[in-house]
């Protein structure tokens, strides 16, 4: 049996590579990069940014502060939004302020989202409460104003006709 040897039809074993002993030489992944599957709770997290919180307390506390304003802003972008689209001039420079606008809001939600995923319960629960909190400042005194068009008319509900 002919394995590519050469001419002298021996055939050689070959030895697995030898493999070291000395744990220190192993890579081994530390726990910082391991992503959680499930919520858990605790201030050993990174938030957005590699590094961040860094696991001290001071600077969780500010994460989650952070996460809380997001969500408070992007509940009030979402009122200045509305009302940026009932502007009376529907020129080009209030599509763009609207645009900018709608901008600034989908990138600061996908913050929010992003946090969230890094699946520490505290950071979730923060950032449900900014919502919620954005929410009772500016949208729920929104939500109960009579509804308005563009030229600022009350919308009523229009008649159905049934053919």
């Amino acid at each position: 049996m002919d394995h590519g040897m050469g001419d002298s039809g021996t055939d050689t074993e070959v030895s697995p590579p030898q493999i070291s002993s000395d744990v220190s030489s192993v890579a081994m992944p530390s726990q910082k990069s391991m992503m959680h599957g499930s919520f858990f709770w605790g201030k050993d997290v990174e938030i957005l940014f590699s590094g961040w919180p860094q696991g001290e307390l001071g600077m969780y506390i500010l994460a989650l502060f952070s996460v809380f304003l997001l969500a408070v802003a992007v509940e009030m972008l979402s009122v200045w939004s509305v009302k940026s689209a009932g502007m009376k001039a529907a020129g080009t420079i209030a599509r763009v302020t609207h645009t900018g606008l709608y901008l600034l809001r989908m990138g600061l939600s996908y913050l929010i989202m992003l946090s969230v995923m890094s699946f520490n319960g505290e950071v979730f629960l923060v950032a449900v409460a900014g919502h919620a909190v954005g929410f009772f400042l500016f949208r729920s005194l929104v939500a109960h104003q009579p509804q308005t068009r563009l030229n600022d008319k009350p919308i009523t509900t229009l008649p159905i006709s049934v053919v």
